[in-house]
């Protein structure tokens, strides 16, 4: 079985994206068998760092994948090199704003060293050869990228995530206007598996009525919710018209894909995003 998945869209160029699988790679024991690349949800971690060893170089990845501390909020990080005033000379104004810290909004923050694990919950970046890293395990991967290949992003959007924001604040954060940008939605809880509760229904309903179309009744109290259907909603809401993706269900597919939901405790794929140098 390959341990990567090519991401299902018209890539821009020079943008590449992809989620791992399960197995393929990797040396971790049940019931992170086989490539976790989690470090945080109970595995060995000489297993993780020998995975994510084992990553880079079956990749040949341009640079260390930036992982983030995800905490199913709307924080974005941006990626970006410090350039000493030597450094700068020369380059656009365009490089320049890329490479020198600016004022930012609260839920963006600058990040310059690779060792760096920011709390956020997506990450933006127009560096070349910066790979942007997503870890999940039902939640919803979502890498969005300008259509000429110059700057891309990378998503978690659990539901709490998704429904406080993360995608709009995403969008909001690059400097590609929304509507030049397209998205890739990855493998996450699909509608024929995910079956919710009421925190959750009342949740995304209470914001926009129009979320009621997402969810299928199953018994008094429970829904099957569709991700992709909430994402796409608020993509088209944030300006993102080219949406792709959205066909691959974690919790169903076993073989694949870790599932949290599903085996309770798991391990994590991952998904990358990064623009060829």
């Amino acid at each position: 079985m390959s341990a990567f998945l090519g991401a299902d869209w018209p890539a821009p160029p020079g943008v590449r994206a992809l989620t791992t699988t399960r197995f393929g790679l990797g040396m971790s024991q049940p019931p992170f068998d086989t490539f976790n690349l989690g470090s945080r949800c109970g595995d060995d971690a000489e297993a993780v760092a020998e995975n994510r060893r084992q990553l880079e170089a079956a990749l040949a990845l341009p640079s260390a994948p930036r992982w983030l501390r995800q905490m199913h909020g709307v924080e974005v990080a941006r990626f970006a090199p410090s350039l000493s005033r030597s450094e700068g000379e020369g380059l656009s104004s365009a490089q320049q704003a890329e490479a020198t810290p600016s004022r930012l909004p609260p839920s963006l923050r600058e990040r310059g060293g690779e060792s760096e694990e920011p709390e956020a919950d997506a990450a933006v970046t127009s560096t070349l050869g910066t790979v942007l890293a997503i870890l999940t395990a039902d939640c919803l991967p979502v890498v969005l990228a300008a259509k000429d290949g110059s700057e891309i992003a990378a998503a978690h959007a659990g539901w709490r995530s998704l429904c406080a924001g993360v995608l709009e604040a995403t969008v909001a954060a690059m400097r590609t206007p929304p509507d030049r940008l397209m998205a890739w939605l990855g493998p996450a809880a699909g509608p024929q598996a995910y079956e919710i509760g009421e925190e959750v229904f009342d949740a995304f309903t209470a914001r926009d009525g129009r979320a009621r179309m997402a969810f299928l009744p199953t018994r008094p109290g429970h829904w099957k919710v569709d991700l992709y259907t909430l994402a796409r909603q608020r993509l088209l809401d944030a300006g993102v018209f080219d949406v792709h993706g959205g066909g691959l269900c974690t919790i169903s597919d076993p073989a694949r894909f870790f599932s949290h939901r599903r085996d309770g405790r798991s391990g994590r794929i991952a998904t990358l995003a990064w623009i060829a140098p």
